[in-house]
């Protein structure tokens, strides 16, 4: 890829998917890398906010591509102000990480007959972070997380009860993982023939992204799957960097053994980040939807549905 000299505004686009790029190239999928990580400690999460609000979209493929890349092992991230509002404070040396702030402005034009219309233009902002493991003179739970580890039982038995809640119409037979838009329909599997049960639930994360985008939910395009070669590589890329997200919010640590369809899959998505800079913001923006309409199929707690 050529990098563009346009200004720093103008090159976020670039400079990131190039650096997602450089990654595929290596044949790492930065959405998954954090799996096998040893800071993990057998557990792994979303990076948190300063205020412990999980970062989504994009913003959690570059902290965690950049955490394992350089060895953190905070979850937490925060700005130089925000370190500093804390009377801690950057060591000196460190170099921050960029992650992004999209949003949109009004602009008022004249149009062609003479009269003012108002037009939405949506701008991307960067601006830099800090691990934590980067700052010195941060209280002791910015460190070291203190909640109790859940039994590996009970989280599999949470996973199995979100996708249940999902109301998703889930099959099982056969050697191959897909959903079919036309049955409206999951096809996994046999539970039996996967490694571990975290796996299971790693690949019906997948599918279940690609259910989300169905004509009568989120209704993303997917009616040139089967037929464009890019498409299918677009979809690919929502629904294997939603079942990341999803991993990570259920507390799922598969061992991220690859599909058979992977190594073509991940050539693919080369060609595509590598013709369109906004490829990945894109991808990674359908799939953060995705997954919260997941979520947002889940029974509400009891306060929450008294509260309204």
């Amino acid at each position: 890829m050529t990098t563009k000299k346009s200004g720093p505004r103008a090159d976020v686009y670039t400079r990131i998917t190039e650096r997602i790029v450089v990654d595929l190239e290596k044949g790492v999928r930065p959405w998954v890398q954090p799996w096998g990580a040893r800071n993990a400690n057998g557990r792994v999460t979303r990076p948190l906010r300063h205020n412990g609000q999980p970062y989504t979209g994009l913003n959690v493929l570059l902290l965690w591509s950049e955490a394992m890349a350089r060895g953190f092992t905070s979850p937490m991230w925060m700005t130089f102000r925000q370190a500093s509002e804390l009377d801690a404070h950057v060591r000196k040396g460190e170099s921050g990480t960029t992650v992004v702030y999209a949003s949109r402005f009004t602009k008022t034009e004249v149009d062609s007959h003479g009269g003012e219309v108002e037009r939405d233009i949506p701008f991307l902002k960067a601006y830099t972070v800090f691990n934590c493991d980067q700052i010195d003179g941060l209280p002791d739970h910015y460190y070291n997380r203190t909640e109790p580890v859940i039994d590996q039982v009970e989280r599999i038995a949470e996973a199995d009860s979100f996708f249940a809640n999902t109301g998703a119409v889930i099959r099982h037979g056969g050697p191959k993982a897909f959903f079919s838009p036309s049955s409206d329909m999951v096809q996994m599997p046999p539970f039996e023939t996967f490694r571990d049960a975290a796996s299971y639930y790693a690949v019906l994360g997948h599918e279940c992204v690609h259910w989300a985008g169905g004509s009568h939910r989120l209704n993303r395009d997917l009616s040139r799957y089967h037929k464009e070669r890019s498409e299918r590589a677009r979809e690919e890329l929502v629904a294997d960097i939603g079942a990341s997200f999803l991993c990570a919010d259920l507390g799922i640590v598969p061992e991220m053994e690859p599909r058979p369809d992977h190594a073509s899959y991940v050539q693919s998505w080369l060609t595509v980040l590598e013709g369109d800079r906004k490829a990945i913001f894109q991808a990674a923006a359908h799939a953060q939807r995705a997954v919260a309409y997941l979520h947002d199929l889940q029974p509400q707690p009891a306060t929450e549905r008294e509260a309204a």
